[in-house]
């Protein structure tokens, strides 16, 4: 089966064994030449299965059952995040909220509360906050501009919008039993901003998002918050990085 996709302005074709990922990518569906295109194989498939094979072991628990046509949509959105770069653009792991059309960041280690914290920055500000994407946005980084879109890659709850917004602020969250939050160096921000971002296997893929990663750390302001994860910690957050 083959569909046409836009996503972060770039048109895709996607030609896959199964229907499932083309479900759940229908709303980003467009019409148009593509910019390129993403094949699917029994071979990529089983990529897959082999790198969950790996991590399970990594991390000392069984590997997940996982069917092959959920193992395609992992295949999609991998072989995407390889392209990306080459058109300044990058995937990166982290729950995105819209404030008012601008885009606040929130990226941090596997179950410290990123989702929990922006669902808390929504009932705070109410109906001006707009979930952008809670797990895996797109970010384009030009010399003057940084834009973070939604894509299908959006989290469990599936939580997000076919947006784009300019992006205002990235912050990093800590749990903390005092909500605290401040202005942090490009130096102090590296580290989390590379291991949270998707790095690609081919070389020069790779190379080109560490170039995105540095227009990133210079346009976006960079922060890190010590949260309670009470709703307070909205408030502190949004007050301090809305400048």
């Amino acid at each position: 089966m083959t569909n046409t996709y836009r996503f972060a302005d770039k048109l895709i074709r996607i030609t896959s064994l199964y229907d499932r990922v083309h479900d759940y990518c229908k709303d980003y569906a467009a019409e148009g030449m593509p910019d390129f295109a993403v094949n699917i194989t029994q071979a990529d498939i089983d990529y897959e299965r082999e790198r969950n094979a790996r991590t399970a072991e990594i991390e000392c628990r069984e590997p997940l059952n996982s069917p092959d046509d959920y193992l395609e949509e992992l295949a999609v959105y991998r072989k995407i995040s390889e392209q990306m770069p080459y058109h300044d653009t990058f995937l990166f792991h982290g729950s995105c909220v819209a404030v008012d059309g601008v885009g606040y960041l929130f990226t941090a280690k596997s179950g410290t509360g990123k989702s929990t914290h922006t669902r808390l920055w929504r009932e705070l500000l109410g109906d001006s906050a707009v979930m952008v994407n809670d797990d895996k946005p797109l970010i384009k980084c030009t010399d003057n501009s940084v834009t973070v879109y939604g894509t299908p890659y959006n989290g469990k709850h599936r939580l997000g919008s076919n947006i784009s917004v300019p992006l205002k602020a990235v912050c990093i969250l800590e749990r903390a039993e005092q909500n605290t939050i401040r202005r942090i160096t490009k130096e102090e921000a590296y580290p989390m901003l590379v291991q949270q971002m998707y790095r690609p296997s081919d070389a020069g893929a790779l190379a080109l998002s560490m170039v995105l990663i540095d227009r990133l750390a210079a346009q976006a302001g960079l922060y890190r918050l010590g949260a309670n994860m009470d709703i307070s910690a909205a408030e502190t957050a949004y007050n301090e990085m809305k400048g």
